[in-house]
């Protein structure tokens, strides 16, 4: 499938997150220890959030590991939220109209899994999407449609309601096709403020996702660490695997579940799809 990585917090370079950690994303490109695949190598983009009214992006059919030009950016763009996500295509060609993060107005998403027998549920699935968005959708993903359903269903009111109707009704045109698991997934949605995290898949085995334990939790346990020192305690990263292996740093996110990470108090709540009204 994929991995990918959602950092909130004190701005940081990009390097920081995508080359320098034990487990880095760069790493999982090669080395992936929890995914399907343990490449994924079918290109990868970086969304990231400075001067402007809309993030950044920079997408390449390159594997992660080998592009020189990401190395170079990365070690000079400074952000306090960045997406990263490496590809391991379910059967869309490997081009950068594929790649995520996904990119609408001022909102980022990305997504892990897959829409299950996607050519048979597409055309049902593109039927629901709003006209006036359609003629945005660039690429040929099940998760570019995704994103592009939820956005129908009102994604910039109230993301977890629009992601539980998108779901519901992914779930619902699978069924009627026959398809017994129509949904697979992680995802991670930002609209520059706040970040929405989701882990569900319709056969209650999803794939993994991590949240990063409090910063103050952690410089309490490790006074000597000096990168904790350099974090705000609102910094969080949500990640498909952990990117190192400090005790007590990680912890998984519940299935059938969604967190929300913004100033003050962090959220989880249950997941549960439902049909849109």
């Amino acid at each position: 499938m994929c991995r990918w990585l959602a950092y909130s917090g004190s701005p940081v370079l990009i390097k920081e997150l995508l080359l320098d950690p034990q487990h880095s994303l760069i790493d999982q490109s090669l080395h992936s220890r929890l995914g399907a695949e343990t490449t994924n190598g079918d290109g990868f983009g970086v969304g990231w959030y400075g001067i402007g009214d809309t993030p950044a992006v920079f997408h390449s059919v390159e594997p992660a590991w080998n592009d020189r030009n990401l190395r170079d950016l990365s070690a000079h763009i400074r952000s306090p939220l960045v997406f990263a996500h490496i590809r391991a295509s379910s059967g869309s060609p490997v081009q950068q109209t594929n790649c995520h993060p996904f990119r609408h107005g001022r909102w980022l998403w990305m997504h892990n899994g897959v829409i299950r027998d996607f050519p048979q549920v597409k055309r049902d699935l593109m039927l629901a999407v709003d006209p006036a968005l359609y003629p945005q959708i660039e690429g040929s993903t099940d998760s570019e449609t995704f994103f592009f359903l939820a956005l129908t269903l009102g994604l910039e009111d109230d993301p977890p309601a629009a992601v539980e109707q998108a779901v519901g009704l992914i779930e619902d045109a699978g069924r009627r096709h026959g398809v017994e698991h129509p949904i697979q997934m992680t995802v991670a949605t930002t609209d520059g403020q706040r970040v929405w995290a989701f882990r569900y898949s319709s056969e209650g085995q999803s794939r993994s996702l991590f949240y990063s334990t409090a910063v103050s939790t952690l410089r309490h346990q490790y006074p000597d660490n000096p990168v904790l020192h350099h974090l705000s305690d609102e910094t969080r990263v949500v990640v498909s695997e952990p990117l190192g292996d400090l005790a007590g740093a990680w912890n998984e996110v519940p299935e059938s579940s969604y967190g929300v990470i913004q100033q003050g108090q962090d959220e989880l709540h249950p997941f549960m799809p439902r049909p849109p009204s």
